[in-house]
């Protein structure tokens, strides 16, 4: 994978572990060479994933409206900045960029976002993998609601298995790699890329 999108809060969260494992992503990415494409501001977790980034001599995109830019600060040191005009625009730019993505902890907006790119995952109108970065158990609860939508045949077992989740960004990004590599071969999808079990 080339470039990553990173879906997160603009809210650093109560609990440090939040804004910390966000700047280890963005450490992370930087190790494997993976350009980071995110909401460019710089504030909260968006802050924390893009200085992860860029102090590990990785490489930034953002990607921010320009209403928001007055409200949200945009972050000053990446590697490039895009403005929009609307938030459509954003998330298709975003995405064009993108080999894959990856949601933290976050507000509606990363839950819009999140279920946005599942929803063309399913469609098959996005193609790459798509990641939870499950913190402190905070989408917990989330997959279980995934998996009652199942049970109760609201969604297939195979479109539930389009969202791959893991506890720390190494083996997220390990989970999605072999999620590529797997697809690109048209092997049967191995079911552990998809439960939080590091």
């Amino acid at each position: 994978m080339q470039s990553i999108v990173v879906y997160c809060g603009s809210n650093p969260g109560k609990k440090p572990v939040y804004a910390e494992t966000a700047y280890a992503l963005g450490a992370e990415l930087a190790k494997r060479g993976i350009r980071l494409i995110y909401g460019g501001g710089n504030m909260g977790l968006m802050g924390r994933v893009a200085d992860g980034a860029m102090e590990n001599n990785g490489s930034a995109t953002g990607i921010i409206p320009n209403f928001l830019a007055k409200l949200e600060v945009a972050h000053k040191t990446l590697t490039e900045l895009h403005f929009t005009e609307t938030m459509h625009e954003r998330k298709a730019k975003m995405v064009s960029m993108t080999d894959g993505v990856i949601a933290l902890p976050g507000g509606y907006g990363t839950f819009d976002e999140l279920f946005e790119i599942l929803t063309w995952a399913q469609l098959k109108i996005f193609n790459g993998p798509v990641g939870l970065l499950n913190v402190n158990g905070f989408y917990d609860l989330l997959l279980l609601q995934l998996d009652k939508m199942v049970e109760e045949g609201f969604l297939r077992p195979d479109t539930r298995r389009l969202l791959i989740v893991a506890d720390n960004a190494v083996g997220l990004l390990d989970k999605m790699e072999a999620s590529r590599v797997e697809n690109t071969e048209n092997k049967p999808l191995d079911k552990s890329l998809y439960v939080d079990n590091n």
